[in-house]
């Protein structure tokens, strides 16, 4: 490797393979979800009528229009980057192991978001890397900012530099 560590997003790294251990949690943050950019998202990416069609959605099961799952992924994988990937000496990942939307997500919902280290490995097949088990969570958060409903549980494998030296 030449030059220092760089983290996922090109800074210099902080966090190595080696902090990564199992038991260890980061606090990803919170995040309000914006109305527009909710729908927005679901009109390009995901149209079904529950997450564009609010007269539809309102008169349904749903009471209302829900945010696309892949809307709620995509929030979580923001407050990752932002809250360890900014600051870790991040490769890949070689994927999803499970994803599930637990609960529907609303405009105004106030969303946090946790990561859990499960376990690591140095890897066998990529020299100077080590696999990361992580297991992410999104809770709604209820009028007293207390987790109030789980709405996004994930898990995945991510590979991460051994620290230099």
């Amino acid at each position: 490797m030449t030059g220092p560590a760089r983290s996922g997003t090109g800074a210099p790294a902080e966090l190595f393979f080696e902090d990564l251990t199992p038991g260890r949690t980061f606090d990803l943050g919170e995040v309000r979800v914006d109305g527009a950019e909710m729908v927005a998202f679901a009109r390009r990416f995901d149209p079904q009528w529950y997450h564009v069609d609010a007269e539809r959605a309102a008169a349904s099961h749903h009471g209302g229009l829900i945010a696309s799952g892949f809307y709620t992924v995509s929030l979580f994988m923001r407050a990752y980057v932002d809250h360890v990937l900014a600051r870790a000496a991040a490769d890949a990942s070689p994927g999803l192991e499970e994803l599930r939307w637990l609960a529907p997500v609303r405009a105004g919902d106030r969303l946090a978001a946790r990561l859990d280290v499960m376990g690591a490995r140095p890897s066998t097949a990529r020299p100077g890397l080590g696999t990361v088990s992580l297991s992410g969570t999104m809770f709604r958060l209820g009028p007293d900012g207390q987790p109030a409903q789980e709405v996004l549980r994930t898990r995945f494998r991510g590979w991460f530099t051994l620290r230099p030296g």
